[in-house]
């Protein structure tokens, strides 16, 4: 079975739990799409490059999560919340995706 790079899983939880939660106006929801897609991330991330690492890109994940909020007053929510994802996405691609 192919799996999905943890690269996407990561990115697709900061904007599908922020889409989550702007559409449905539920911020819990949108935050059980962040923390399940972040779950499956750091399964992956723990599989491919050890627990230091998955713990590191775990912090990142979290850190993009808090980080966009200060940042969407500067740019705006959706790119804030771009750039957080793409962020993750290629430190996760480069640590943990790019060896498979």
């Amino acid at each position: 079975m192919v799996k999905v790079p943890s690269a996407v899983i990561a990115a697709s939880g900061l904007v599908g739990g922020y889409g989550v939660a702007r559409w449905t106006r539920k911020r819990q929801l949108g935050g059980v799409v962040l923390a399940v897609a972040g779950a499956a991330a750091a399964q992956q991330w723990r599989e491919r490059a050890g627990g230091k690492a998955a713990c590191a890109l775990t912090v990142a994940y979290v850190a993009a999560f808090a980080g966009s909020h200060p940042l969407a007053k500067k740019v705006g929510a959706w790119p804030a919340v771009f750039g957080v994802a793409g962020a993750v996405a290629a430190a996760s691609w480069a640590v943990a995706d790019r060896r498979g």
